[in-house]
């Protein structure tokens, strides 16, 4: 089966002819969302073949059992999962009598299927025959708001072709609802209330253990030929349903119309003993603007993200669909006004990795919404871990470690671990560096030091005293060691002295220690606060530097590189291109035991070392790690190939950089992983807009300033981007000749480019 099948387009998505084997691809690719919640483009009329029903509430989850055959102290209760919520975009379509089922119908023609990503709406047109002989034409648009980001709205509309008809619409909502991804079964939604009044419905539900109350509402509208009708309906119920049936006459090629709304009120943000009352005002504000009104203020909406995140390419229309993809579902998945909220690596796509958030976030997210919102969206995904620093005190505890050493969960929701993976679990503990690293990050890119000393020197603490515990001295090297560890190559387990992990967590304590001076004499009453209330000593901090000045760096004479970790030479090292292509994806082919004893990388590892800290080390020297390493990483992770793309550019190695740049921003829409049916790739996405604007664009704040030194792939004509630096926005533009910036703000910026220092005044265009 080929899924390589969407269109090529610079603004939207589009699948043409319907293909029953590609339904579950489609649902992923298509999914839309509004940051509060989100829902897989299933279709809104029943479907009788295979399909992947999937709608979702942010920030609501549940608390499933950890499965596993043996457990060991300090192992995850539970793995959290985002759980499928009550369904409201249901709407049963029946013509003389027969339902309309796109998996049942004599026949379906001109099929399209249409992701407008400038306008931030859905739709859906085909013709088809019943297997009563009624020949119809349907056309349904929908989307989510993200003005009234409780509100989904549906434009459902069924023209009978060969003769006139009596057409039904069952619009419904259902909390009889189980999800794709549990490990025992449970049930999650126990329904407390169904209820309707005239044209409303809801259901009421509270989620089972974690006891998140919500509120699945409805309401609709009928026309015909856009005339508004009355209509009073059916109505038939259950402990777990309400359907309304709206039943009329239409003539041949007569437009039979039901606007539906529909949406989630939750306990998130109302009183749990109000949601219905909270749904009626969600409801009428609804219906007072109607579906073009609402549509209007959706297209406005989008119009505003886009002014600041698009991405522009000239002459490749597939890396152009492909990075706006990209940005479309970051901005779907998260928009920055909730601190409660965070980015899953599959957003509202699907239910792998449970929805919950990891070290993408931090170590892929944050450049993306500091460049392309304002600094207040990156500083609320900070405060979510600052949220959390006691949860993950508590976990360093159950793990052996005290005084106040913080281990942030590779998984969670709330601040607790929920992986359910050992080597994941407790020796993926790198992760905690990518959280002090967002720090520096942020303020490096804002200039905003604030968030320090009010917060983030806490988690700095927490942070530097689990690796000054974590660390042992190794009497034999005269040096401290960390053991036991998964590096970012998830392809190897429980190994020694992983480079990037100690390297991060020498970083960590250093940079602990030089924000603890910074503060000390600038913010002296945060100082005195902090140093209260985390109990730090002056022989505590001592044994901090200690530990970073005597970290062990596994390291090759012969090869003149730092080694991914104690052994790696020990393997049998046949590269990725002397790999029979038979023996692809491995972690599909083979065998964990043999994975592990291979030599193969599933992401950067020691890389993602120098992309974090490229100026810790020359152009030279990335060179040469670049040169060992990427001819064994097979890029089985969605994470790999834009750090990859991102140091090619950095070399001037553009056929590479560009290829690694379709992988990651077409991972999705043609499915190198095959696996796109189960959700997309959110996090990810981030690392596309940086292969662009960082890669390509050779984006970095040195020395305080912005600098440059963009490159072309010879593919392009061109290329555009625009970046929020210190509330000022900058547009950059590249094309095969030279370099173009251009400044909104109200005073002069000064910019490095290739080297060479320039200042750029607003509304001014410069050449360099």
């Amino acid at each position: 089966m080929n899924l390589n099948y969407i269109q090529p387009n610079s603004w939207s998505i589009i699948e043409e002819g319907f293909d029953a084997n590609r339904v579950k691809a489609s649902e992923s690719l298509f999914s839309i969302g509004n940051g509060a919640m989100g829902q897989r483009a299933n279709f809104e009329e029943h479907y009788s073949g295979s399909t992947f029903q999937g709608s979702y509430i942010a920030g609501v989850y549940y608390p499933d059992k950890t499965r596993v055959g043996w457990w060991k102290n300090g192992y995850p209760e539970y793995f959290a999962k985002v759980i499928n919520a009550p369904s409201w975009i249901g709407i049963n379509v029946i013509v003389n009598g027969v339902a309309l089922d796109l998996f049942t119908c004599k026949k379906v023609s001109n099929f399209k299927r249409e992701l407008n990503m400038k306008e931030g709406w859905l739709s859906r047109t085909f013709s088809a025959t019943l297997p009563n002989d009624i020949e119809i034409k349907v056309e349904a648009k929908r989307f989510l708001s993200l003005d009234l980001d409780e509100i989904g709205a549906i434009n459902y509309q069924v023209t009978p072709i060969n003769s006139s008809a009596e057409i039904t619409f069952q619009p419904y909502i259902d909390s009889n609802i189980k999800n794709e991804d549990t490990n025992w079964e449970d049930k999650f939604w126990n329904t407390t209330k169904v209820s309707h009044e005239n044209n409303q419905a809801f259901i009421e539900a509270e989620t089972m253990k974690t006891a998140f109350h919500t509120c699945t509402f409805m309401e609709s509208e009928l026309f015909i030929n856009n005339e508004k009708i009355k209509n009073n309906p059916e109505v038939e119920t259950n402990e777990q349903q309400v359907l309304f049936s709206y039943t009329n006459h239409v003539k041949a090629n007569e437009t039979y119309s039901i606007h539906k709304y529909g949406g989630y009120t939750a306990d998130r943000n109302h009183n749990k003993n109000e949601l219905v009352a909270a749904a009626k005002t969600a409801l009428k504000k609804a219906t007072n603007l109607g579906f073009d009104g609402l549509l209007k203020t959706q297209i406005a909406h989008w119009a505003n993200i886009w002014n600041l995140a698009d991405i522009t390419i000239e002459g490749d229309v597939k890396a152009q669909q492909g990075i706006r993809f990209n940005i479309f579902h970051l901005n779907q998945t998260y928009l920055g006004t909730d601190s409660q909220l965070n980015i899953g690596p599959k957003g509202f796509t699907g239910e792998k990795y449970g929805g919950s958030t990891y070290w993408d976030t931090e170590a892929y997210c944050i450049p993306f919404y500091m460049a392309t919102k304002d600094q207040k969206v990156a500083r609320n995904l900070l405060e979510y871990r600052y949220n959390h620093l006691d949860k993950a005190i508590e976990n360093a505890e159950k793990l052996g470690f005290s005084n106040g050493a913080a281990l942030y969960p590779m998984v969670t929701m709330n601040g607790e671990e929920c992986h359910n993976e050992w080597e994941i679990t407790f020796e993926e503990i790198h992760r905690n560096g990518a959280i002090a690293f967002a720090i520096f990050n942020y303020y490096r890119f804002t200039n905003d030091f604030s968030y320090i000393p009010e917060k983030g020197l806490e988690v700095l603490i927490g942070i530097a005293r689990f690796w000054q515990q974590r660390a042992t001295f190794s009497a034999d090297k005269n040096q401290y060691v960390i053991l036991g560890v998964t590096g970012p190559n998830e392809y190897e387990n429980n190994i020694n002295n992983n480079w990037y992990t100690n390297y991060i967590a020498k970083w960590c304590i250093n940079y602990a220690l030089e924000n603890l001076e910074k503060v000390s004499k600038e913010f002296a009453s945060d100082f005195k606060r902090i140093w209260d209330k985390t109990q730090l000593t002056d022989s505590e901090l001592t044994t901090w530097k200690a530990v970073a000045d005597n970290m062990y760096f596994p390291f090759s004479e012969t090869e003149g590189v730092f080694l991914q970790q104690d052994g790696f030479l020990d393997k049998e090292l046949i590269t990725v291109k002397d790999l029979d292509a038979s023996q692809r994806p491995i972690n599909q082919k083979w065998s964990w035991d043999r994975i592990l004893r291979s030599p193969y990388i599933k992401q950067a590892d020691v890389l993602q070392g120098f992309y974090f800290f490229e100026s810790d080390f020359s152009t030279a020297e990335l060179e040469k790690h670049f040169d060992f390493y990427e001819p064994f990483t097979v890029h089985e992770s969605s994470l790999s190939p834009c750090v990859h793309s991102i140091q090619a550019a950095k070399l001037g190695r553009m056929e590479q950089a560009y290829q690694f740049y379709l992988r990651t921003s077409r991972l999705d829409l043609d499915d190198y992983n095959h696996e796109v049916e189960e959700g997309l790739h959110i996090t990810s996405m981030a690392g596309t807009w940086m292969s662009i604007v960082e890669g390509f664009g050779g984006m970095r704040v040195v020395n305080n300033t912005l600098s440059f030194e963009p490159k072309i792939p010879n593919q392009w004509q061109s290329y555009s981007f625009k970046v929020n630096f210190r509330n000022q926005i900058l547009k950059v533009y590249v094309n095969q000749e030279g370099n173009h910036f251009e400044l909104e703000g109200s005073q002069e910026l000064e910019i490095v480019v290739n080297g060479e220092s320039l200042k750029i005044k607003p509304d001014n265009l410069i050449e360099a």
